[in-house]
């Protein structure tokens, strides 16, 4: 089995995979670090594009299940020279158990996963973001006790991790309204599937809009890796869509704030909010460990 997209899992698998993080986060806070489950296991990470919180905690959700980790950047393989993804992938699975991929095109890991004949995980691209969607949920699903019927609202820039959001959002059976400007919408088949599966999702310029009654108010940076030479643009394109004090009064009296890092403070959030007791940013972040834990005892414990 491969981790892809986020509809590569159906509800009852993301609702499984939850509550696993959650025992095992309980567990962790317990004191209670080292496992077995995955002694003998390996998982390959390679990094296309550089990476802080998807390779610690999986360096981390490895080492604690009792398997091992080896991580390596494009440019330590052959692949940097020009070898193919289809003999990489051949190769690799008669290394390890499983892959984990972060890479600038969707297409890469798709190849990847086509040619393997192990696990392969999609650590984000420039499509989606399903690791980082898993914790997301676990995330609501702690504060809300509940995805079904919860409001989520994304400004700024509809990306990878929006993608994403509103997939994990139309099988678990949230509302998603997305904030941001034309041009910057998430991607056309994703929200088509999503309202095919009954997800209600408004697309729209306003950012009061959006934020209005929602239950979750989530936002990305405004210049993702890959970005770089828009930066100026992206910033004059986006200011009107940060998070700030006055965006959260119009939201739900108990709302949460979320960001999947790295936070640019001053740009699409204010410090006053990612500081605030409605910001869960850092818990969000730390389940990004745990939802990783789950999701490799689901790929890799009963692997033959």
């Amino acid at each position: 089995m491969n981790l892809i997209s986020i509809f590569d899992l159906s509800q009852a698998e993301i609702e499984a995979i939850i509550e696993k993080a959650k025992e095992l986060k309980k567990e962790r806070k317990e004191g209670v670090r080292a496992r077995n489950d995955l002694e003998g296991k390996t998982l390959a990470m390679i990094f296309e594009k550089p990476s802080t919180r998807t390779r610690v905690s999986f360096e981390v959700a490895m080492h604690e299940l009792g398997g091992n980790v080896t991580s390596l950047n494009w440019n330590e393989l052959q692949l940097g020279r020009g070898e193919r993804i289809e003999e990489t992938a051949k190769v690799f699975s008669a290394y390890v158990d499983a892959v984990m991929i972060r890479a600038f095109r969707h297409e890469t890991v798709e190849k990847f996963a086509r040619h393997a004949s192990i696990s392969v995980i999609n650590g984000l691209t420039d499509f989606e973001h399903p690791c980082q969607t898993l914790a997301d949920l676990m995330t609501i699903k702690e504060y809300k006790s509940q995805l079904a019927g919860v409001k989520v609202a994304w400004l700024g820039d509809g990306n990878n991790v929006c993608n994403s959001l509103i997939g994990g959002a139309a099988i678990t059976g949230m509302d998603v309204s997305v904030a941001c400007p034309a041009g910057y919408e998430p991607d056309e088949r994703i929200v088509e599937k999503a309202r095919e599966m009954g997800c209600e999702i408004l697309i729209t310029g306003t950012a009061e809009k959006a934020a209005a009654d929602a239950d979750v108010i989530y936002t990305d940076v405004w210049v993702s890796m890959g970005d770089e030479n828009e930066s100026e643009k992206r910033k004059t394109d986006l200011k009107d869509y940060q998070i700030n004090e006055d965006l959260v009064r119009i939201a739900k009296e108990d709302v949460i704030v979320m960001h999947c890092m790295p936070v640019h403070i001053g740009e699409e959030i204010t410090e006053g909010v990612m500081n605030s007791s409605k910001s869960v940013i850092f818990e969000q972040a730390e389940n990004r460990l745990h939802a990783q834990k789950a999701l490799l005892l689901k790929l890799l414990k009963h692997q033959q």
